[in-house]
């Protein structure tokens, strides 16, 4: 048995996918992250929550909201077509903004940690030293928190690869365009072709595991090498 064209395309779209959101994840995942470690701010918790609300919210009720929010006929789907633009709904970029949106905190939650773990110790030192606020963030803070970037990276990317709800509501099923790899599983289990979607099941969970392996190696070497 092997792996048909459509579902190469669809493959092809979902790694895609992944690496556009996670990169787009870490971008703004690291300042919001940086800024949740080190805020005093009372009402710091609102925010954590809103990070945090795609943990327990059914992936239907987000890809809903955001299909409505991005619609033609949704504020920011409707601004867009005003000014010229084509609504995000049913669109790879569509998928883009679902996916930060709905791992959001499996990027920003292992960062915060590692940020927090960090202490204001090696910070404080640095600023003695003359290092400006970048340069203390940059040449300090960066490389301590090497094993929040890559288990943040990782699970961002692995979590966009199995998403299932939120691109079905804000992407449709459009081979080529949105059909991703879960979708093509759900669409070969109901057209009984069990074989096909064990196939790509199984790759899929060879993956995921494989990605986790990788992060749980890498991070006792890190350990390993800073006591």
């Amino acid at each position: 048995m092997t792996i048909s064209p459509e579902d190469l395309t669809a493959l092809a779209v979902t790694l895609k996918l992944a690496g556009v959101a996670t990169g787009i994840l870490l971008l703004i995942g690291t300042p919001l992250a940086w800024w949740l470690a080190k805020s005093r701010w009372r009402f710091k918790f609102l925010l954590e929550a809103v990070v945090a609300l795609p943990l327990v919210l059914p992936p239907t009720v987000l890809g809903f909201y955001l299909l409505v929010m991005l619609g033609p006929h949704g504020p920011v789907g409707g601004m867009i077509q005003t000014l010229g633009g084509e609504p995000l709904a049913f669109s790879f970029g569509g998928l883009v903004v679902g996916s930060v949106f709905y791992s959001l905190p499996f990027v920003v939650q292992p960062l915060q940690n590692a940020f927090t773990q960090i202490g204001h110790a090696p910070l404080e030192a640095a600023a003695t030293l003359g290092a400006s606020p970048l340069d203390r963030f940059f040449t300090v803070a960066v490389p301590l928190a090497r094993p929040g970037f890559l288990t943040a990276g990782v699970l961002g990317f692995a979590h966009t690869v199995g998403e299932f709800g939120v691109v079905l509501m804000i992407g449709g099923n459009i081979p080529g365009e949105t059909q991703v790899l879960s979708i093509a599983i759900y669409d070969h289990v109901e057209a009984l072709e069990y074989g096909q979607a064990h196939l790509l099941s199984g790759g899929l969970l060879l993956l995921s595991f494989l990605l986790l392996l990788t992060v749980y190696a890498l991070n006792r070497r890190f350990s390993m090498v800073q006591p």
